[in-house]
């Protein structure tokens, strides 16, 4: 049996943070990781402001809780409050640039705007952390990508990618629901089924 996963999910808002109103940022990441990943999940899960500084030390705390993966919704367009960034880069080890590129290629399917999306990608110590879109809906497809009318894929998502990465840095083996998203291993890093 797999031990549990442990995964920080942030949601990065001023109004949600306030209680403007609800955030949906957070149930959206619960609901697609619990669909996606096999392995049982612990969420450490945070809704704070747009303020760099409670950003990066939130993912920092996170990092150091043991969260393999950390996910972030909110705080990547142009705005003058959207720092987060600016809060993942100044935390980080090594740049991701890919995962970045290739949100903004998904989203660029549905909206000219994507090319506004500042969303990065880093490694702290052994985790990995995504900024990913605000709306539940985009989050879905940059994780899970695009389809096409016959179920085959048509632009890949980046958590194809996630496993293996984890895998490289030394994190837990994540196992994927292929229905939802197949992971993509070299075949000398698949392990048998559990």
């Amino acid at each position: 049996m797999h031990d549990a996963v442990k995964i920080g999910i942030v949601s990065v808002s001023d109004r949600a943070f306030s209680g403007v109103y609800e955030d949906k940022g957070l149930p959206a990441l619960k609901e697609w990781l619990t669909r996606a990943l096999r392995n049982p999940i612990t969420f450490e899960e945070r809704l704070i402001p747009d303020e760099q500084a409670r950003i990066s030390a939130t993912l920092i705390e996170l990092v150091n809780a043991g969260c393999a993966l950390v996910l972030t919704t909110g705080g990547t367009g142009p705005a003058l409050r959207d720092v987060t960034p600016e809060a993942t880069l100044a935390v980080a080890h090594k740049e991701m640039p890919g995962f970045g590129e290739q949100m903004r290629r998904i989203s660029l399917e549905f909206v000219p705007t994507a090319i506004l999306s500042r969303q990065c990608a880093v490694i702290r110590d052994q985790s990995l952390i995504l900024n990913l879109p605000g709306q539940p809906k985009s989050i879905a497809e940059t994780l899970e990508g695009l389809k096409n009318a016959d179920g085959t894929q048509a632009v890949a998502g980046i958590f194809a990618a996630v496993p293996y990465c984890i895998d490289l840095i030394g994190g837990p083996y994540l196992e994927t629901d292929e229905a939802v998203c197949k992971a993509f291993r070299p075949k000398s890093a698949i392990r048998p089924k559990q």
